[in-house]
């Protein structure tokens, strides 16, 4: 593994600091407060350490309460709700400060035959001669913020490859649709649950901002106020984060000032791994001169 990925396989895998209790460290990605994403990867840790081993996480439902502190560490809670005789559920709190900043519920299940069926993976440019956000980041970075620009241009743990790309910084309106390939950037031990904690991840790459698409306005202009407010995330089945997956994102609403989107995870053999739906706040801030 590089060593920004196993970085991001130590932020995953959490102290256990009591039974039920779990304290996990925060990385800074130069955004105004704490990466979602973090969060959700080490929700999916924590609920996983407290399950039999022959169960595995098949949906994960959450809410975002507060903005996190990407400065300070996480601390969660584990409440097991329930274990029955196919399914075990886990309500997890995330704390920082003594108070919760996201609260979720996960579901895990044996391995079960029944029923199958998918929809088909879109016919899109394969990743190979696509550029990296990196890279793309690289042709733009003295337009970029000064906290953000030394990450935007630095080695990441995900590495991501969009199929389609905007200039952020004068957006044109598109259909609300996006394509983006990504992988972990390395080789990844043959542990099930830590593809899935690094799925969860990345997850909240992307997704938001789909909803935007169609109002030409992206996340890097000042006025707008964009943060995600829920996010759920469907496992079908063991995936590899080592290999390229397709992240193809879809967002058929959007008011209020708020965004929602969903999107669908395929691996390179066309199967669906996984499944994704969120709704953020798209605001355009009244106060931002």
């Amino acid at each position: 593994m590089s060593q920004v990925l196993d970085e991001l396989v130590a932020l995953l895998s959490l102290e256990a600091i009591e039974e039920n209790l779990f304290r996990g460290v925060s990385q800074d990605l130069g955004f105004r407060q704490l990466f979602g994403g973090q969060v959700l990867g080490q929700c999916v840790s924590a609920a996983s350490q407290t399950v039999e081993g022959d169960r595995h996480v098949h949906s994960l439902h959450g809410y975002f309460l507060r903005p996190g502190d990407a400065t300070l560490p996480v601390v969660y809670q584990v409440d097991r709700v329930r274990d029955g005789g196919s399914f075990s559920t886990r309500r997890v709190m995330a704390i920082q400060k003594g108070k919760p900043i996201f609260t979720c519920s996960a579901s895990f299940q044996y391995d079960e035959e029944g029923f199958h069926h998918q929809i088909e993976m879109p016919d899109v440019p394969g990743p190979e001669n696509l550029k990296s956000e990196t890279e793309l980041a690289l042709q733009v970075a003295a337009s970029l913020p000064e906290r953000m620009r030394e990450r935007a241009v630095s080695a990441k743990p995900i590495e991501i490859r969009p199929v389609t790309v905007g200039n952020p910084f004068a957006p044109e309106p598109s259909e609300p649709v996006k394509y983006v390939w990504f992988r972990a950037d390395g080789a990844l031990p043959d542990t099930p649950a830590i593809h899935k904690y690094i799925l969860g991840y990345a997850s909240d790459f992307n997704l938001l901002t789909t909803s935007m698409l169609p109002h030409g306005v992206s996340v890097w202009q000042k006025f707008m106020q964009v943060a995600s407010l829920d996010h759920s995330l469907w496992f079908h089945g063991n995936l590899r984060m080592d290999d390229w997956l397709l992240y193809a994102m879809d967002s058929p609403w959007a008011g209020n000032a708020r965004g929602f989107s969903r999107g669908s995870i395929f691996n390179r053999q066309g199967q669906l791994v996984a499944s994704v739906a969120q709704e953020g706040l798209t605001r355009v801030r009244e106060d931002w001169k």
